[in-house]
């Protein structure tokens, strides 16, 4: 049972947190409430949600600026969908640079935005500059192999594909066991030892039991 909670954010920072949870409710796509209940949730606000639940997991100390990001990973990434974009290896990586650059430069406009509402009297902005350039480079995963935090947004990603998208993505049509250990295995090699650690001890499916077992098996 997951128990970890993350620091609370400062005044500006929740603020922040609730101006993009506001654009992510502007998503069409709907999945159910994860909570049970019966209403729909926007599709990206429920990412955002379990991105922050797993970072709770991976890094309980998150910092402020890291806790934005996470739940900006995926930034108004509807509004450029896959199938516009070839489906082979080379269009889905196009399509992927393109989502990170648009979610980056949107989570930055949205920030920097002088209309956002303020903690305090002063006009002063929401955040400041550098911790909006912050947040936007970990969106944008900058220098990942070197960047602790920007592995932990890669490290969370990736459990939050394991802990909610595998079972609907290994039955798509277009997906056969052969692709779906691939992608297992690619995931794997993104995420740092901890990362592999709190997946390990994920409650999945048999079926995603068993794909895992056979990919980290190969």
């Amino acid at each position: 049972m997951m128990t970890n909670l993350l620091p609370d954010l400062p005044a500006n920072f929740a603020i922040a947190l609730e101006v993009i949870d506001s654009a992510h409710a502007d998503d069409p796509r709907t999945v159910a409430d994860a909570s049970g209940g019966d209403a729909a949730v926007p599709n990206e606000l429920h990412y955002a949600r379990q991105m922050t639940r797993w970072l709770a997991e991976r890094c309980p100390d998150a910092s402020p600026t890291l806790q934005l990001a996470c739940r900006a990973q995926h930034f108004r990434r509807w509004e450029i969908p896959r199938d516009g974009f070839p489906m082979t290896r080379a269009g889905y990586l196009t399509w992927r640079a393109r989502q990170k650059t648009q979610a980056a430069e949107k989570i930055k406009v949205l920030l920097s935005s002088p209309s956002l509402p303020s903690p305090s009297s002063s006009p002063s902005p929401l955040l400041r500059a550098e911790d909006i350039d912050r947040v936007a480079a970990l969106v944008r995963k900058e220098n990942l192999s070197a960047d602790a935090e920007t592995q932990v947004l890669e490290d969370v990603a990736c459990l939050v594909f394991l802990d909610g998208q595998l079972d609907d993505f290994e039955s798509r049509d277009d997906v056969d066991e052969d692709k779906m250990l691939g992608i297992l295995r690619k995931t794997w090699a993104k995420m740092s030892p901890r990362g592999r650690e709190i997946a390990l001890g994920m409650k999945l499916s048999e079926r995603g039991q068993t794909l895992v077992g056979k990919a980290l098996a190969q």
